[in-house]
């Protein structure tokens, strides 16, 4: 029997926990993009063997509401169990708080970041208790609302207004991140949203999106090492 250490033992575990586009919406159809177009699956191949992204986006999520169709659409609701069935979780990538814009739940930037914060403290709390350490957290800020959301096939939920609405979260959950020691991204710098419906990523931003994120994690990774 070979004494190498298994996979398992030295990959590190990303759960990216988010919405329809850690999902891979694609806005050209309704479908899902194929896994080597999904920031995800670039994120795996960037990264290589020695971490294991766990894909965790649903459409619609949201950070802390409930959908009154859909209340399991809440991001509280399925994050301990995503935790728990996925430890040891060695590093986050916490993406919500687009859905949160919608009319139906008539939330500033400032109620939508307080969820942000929720979900934080949760991964926090939850994995020192089921895990015996604390997952590097990235917590990202989500793309902004396109200028054409008033056109967009989700005009219906989504009014003008959330488009300055959208371009406030990245300061916000920046303080967020800081008060919590996590490592914070503003996925607007690095991802667009298409213009066919002015929420979801096109493949170019995908890739974009992916490159940020290895260059982050591996960058952490370094000096964490250095330490």
């Amino acid at each position: 029997m070979s004494d190498a250490l298994s996979p398992d033992i030295i990959c590190k575990n990303v759960l990216c926990y988010g919405d329809s586009n850690t999902y891979g919406y694609n806005p050209a159809n309704g479908q899902r993009y194929p896994q080597d177009i999904r920031w995800t699956g670039k994120l795996q191949k960037l990264l290589g063997t020695g971490y294991h992204i766990i894909e965790e986006g649903c459409n619609s999520r949201t950070t802390v509401f409930d959908d009154p169709e859909d209340e399991w659409k809440n991001g509280l609701y399925c994050l301990k169990p995503c935790l728990y069935s996925h430890k040891p979780v060695d590093i986050v990538i916490l993406m919500l708080g687009t859905n949160d814009l919608k009319e139906e739940f008539h939330a500033t930037p400032e109620n939508i970041a307080e969820g942000a914060e929720k979900l934080v403290t949760i991964i926090r709390d939850f994995t020192r208790e089921v895990q015996g350490f604390i997952p590097r957290i990235l917590l990202v800020a989500p793309a902004r609302i396109g200028e054409g959301i008033a056109d967009s096939p989700f005009k219906d939920s989504f009014s003008v207004k959330t488009i300055e609405y959208s371009k406030a979260l990245p300061a916000l959950y920046r303080k967020v991140a800081e008060k919590y020691g996590c490592e914070f991204i503003n996925a607007a710098e690095y991802a667009n949203p298409s213009e066919l419906d002015s929420l979801h990523f096109m493949p170019e931003d995908h890739d974009k999106l992916a490159k940020a994120f290895a260059e982050a994690i591996k960058a952490g990774d370094r000096a964490i090492n250095m330490l």
